[in-house]
């Protein structure tokens, strides 16, 4: 592949045969600046069968843009809190900051926040820190945790175990094998599978037996765009509508027809994220 293939997004596939929601996408990394902007994303997103999505905010202006977004577009929600990388920057205005916006009736999740231990932006004690705060936020405004778990695994688990999980715990990107999935699912947890759940190197073996196994009750599909571009194009730009590939390889993956594994992430993702009581706000 050359590298303008590299810079070319997938080409926009056929829309799914029922609809489903992105589950955790970056609208704002996309590109995305203006109402204009957004609405544009969506409308490739919907027309590939990806009605909805949920922008998650990185940072604190970040958090500020998914508010805003997901005002512009009733598409949209939005999900805030400061991203684990950053944690060693949660001071006061930004705990006041995050603690304000995350009422906000478009917002329908805490996130993301966890622990991210493969870079080095932020030592693992501010992390933890910030991820015992988050969760707390989580469970004052009775909204989902949204976690990022990147090289963490039991960390997560004990600082969940320690601090009291919020009643809904979203692992975005979910990161592990068979035998951690099933952990996460028996305490009750959500996985959401990405494009690295289509990958085909041997390190994604083990991602793939977890994404065949977890009850679809307790599965969502996402982007995480700009970034993770499921199979074959991966390492090519990644938008929302890309999402509708990651569904038909996990249908393949499982054994399902894509209708019948997107009527089932669709109901999983508006019980998840309440989104009944976000249309009826």
């Amino acid at each position: 592949m050359s590298k303008g293939d590299k810079r070319t997004p997938p080409p926009e596939p056929e829309a799914l045969p029922a609809p489903v929601v992105d589950a955790h996408t970056h609208l704002d990394a996309c590109g995305a600046v203006e109402a204009a902007d957004v609405r544009r994303m969506v409308d490739r997103a919907e027309a590939a069968g990806v009605g909805r999505v949920v922008t998650v905010a990185d940072d604190i202006e970040s958090a500020k843009w998914t508010v805003s977004a997901a005002g512009w577009d009733e598409r949209v929600y939005a999900a805030v809190a400061l991203h684990p990388t950053r944690a060693k920057d949660l001071g006061e205005y930004e705990r006041e900051t995050l603690a304000e916006l995350v009422r906000d009736p478009r917002v329908v999740a805490v996130g993301e926040t966890g622990l991210d231990y493969y870079w080095d932006y932020s030592p693992p004690e501010p992390q933890q820190e910030a991820f015992r705060w988050h969760i707390d936020l989580a469970k004052r405004v009775g909204k989902p945790l949204m976690i990022h778990d990147r090289d963490a695994h039991e960390d997560i688990l004990r600082i969940l175990d320690e601090e009291g999980a919020p009643e809904t715990v979203i692992f975005h990107c979910f990161s592990g094998d068979a035998d951690f999935a099933r952990r996460c699912v028996a305490a009750g947890y959500v996985l959401s599978f990405a494009g690295t759940a289509t990958f085909r190197n041997a390190n994604a073996r083990g991602l793939r037996e977890a994404a065949a196994l977890v009850p679809v009750e307790q599965m969502l599909v996402e982007t995480d765009a700009p970034f993770l571009t499921p199979h074959p194009f991966r390492g090519r730009p990644n938008e929302p509508y890309c999402v509708n590939y990651t569904v038909r390889d996990l249908a393949e993956l499982r054994e399902t027809g894509v209708a019948e594994l997107a009527v089932a992430l669709t109901a999983t993702t508006e019980r998840v994220f309440q989104l009944d009581r976000v249309a009826a706000s």
